[in-house]
């Protein structure tokens, strides 16, 4: 196993009781008065649930969500039976170029609700599970952004981020002799390209259930390769 330096993390546990205690939303209140893990509890006792969402440009303060995926997972079954997929009707314009990028038109969009009429069936499914994504400012400042938007209270929660994980696994490696000598080409922890290097399969980009699926085995993935079972989960949430 290997060690990675981490930002240093709040006590999470306290923080979301704290929160519980002040958030006016009966919604947010349930969602936080589930609570979270003890830090110390190790990796395999964990109950997982991967997040992405499609979005209709990178601002959280002036795009919007239109896409929800989730899977709940563990280090060894990925529950796909579980798993929840929603289009979300945007706050903003749908964009010809943010069509180009994740192929969500118009027409996917008739007739979808709001985040607000969805928003307990979402928390419920995140409520006191780890939650996985791969780049966490999309997940944490879109799902922020959204709900001081919807009912003027955002939303923290920890969360374990791939991408992160796999620019420490970077960042951490030994180097080269050639690599002083020659810069080495960029390192590419994107989604597709991070799954490449576990050869995990290939699957269609910008889908957001697919999106989650692939996140949630990319972190196995980097579990059995970097880290193990034992591992505490303060070592790798933010």
């Amino acid at each position: 196993m290997r060690n990675f330096a981490n930002q240093e993390v709040l006590n999470w546990k306290v923080f979301l009781q704290n929160k519980a205690l002040k958030s006016k939303d009966a919604r947010l209140t349930h969602f936080y008065e589930a609570n979270t893990y003890h830090g110390e509890t190790q990796l395999k006792d964990i109950e997982f649930v991967a997040l992405d969402f499609e979005t209709t440009g990178l601002d959280a303060q002036q795009n919007s969500i239109i896409s929800i995926g989730l899977v709940p997972f563990t280090l060894n079954r990925i529950a796909c039976r579980q798993a929840k997929h929603w289009f979300i009707n945007p706050e903003d314009k749908l964009q010809e170029d943010s069509i180009i990028i994740h192929g969500i038109t118009h027409s996917d969009l008739k007739g979808a609700p709001d985040l607000l009429r969805i928003l307990e069936q979402l928390l419920d499914q995140l409520a006191g599970k780890i939650v996985v994504v791969h780049y966490r400012r999309i997940e944490r400042d879109f799902f922020d952004a959204a709900l001081r938007s919807l009912i003027n209270e955002g939303i923290v929660f920890p969360v374990i981020d791939t991408m992160q994980i796999e620019a420490d696994i970077y960042q951490a490696r030994p180097k080269q002799f050639l690599d002083w000598i020659i810069k080495p080409k960029p390192h590419s922890i994107r989604l597709a390209n991070s799954r490449t290097r576990y050869n995990l399969p290939t699957y269609p980009p910008h889908d957001a259930l697919t999106d989650a699926i692939a996140t949630a085995e990319l972190l196995q993935a980097q579990i059995r390769h970097h880290f193990s079972p034992e591992t505490p989960i303060k070592k790798l949430w933010l």
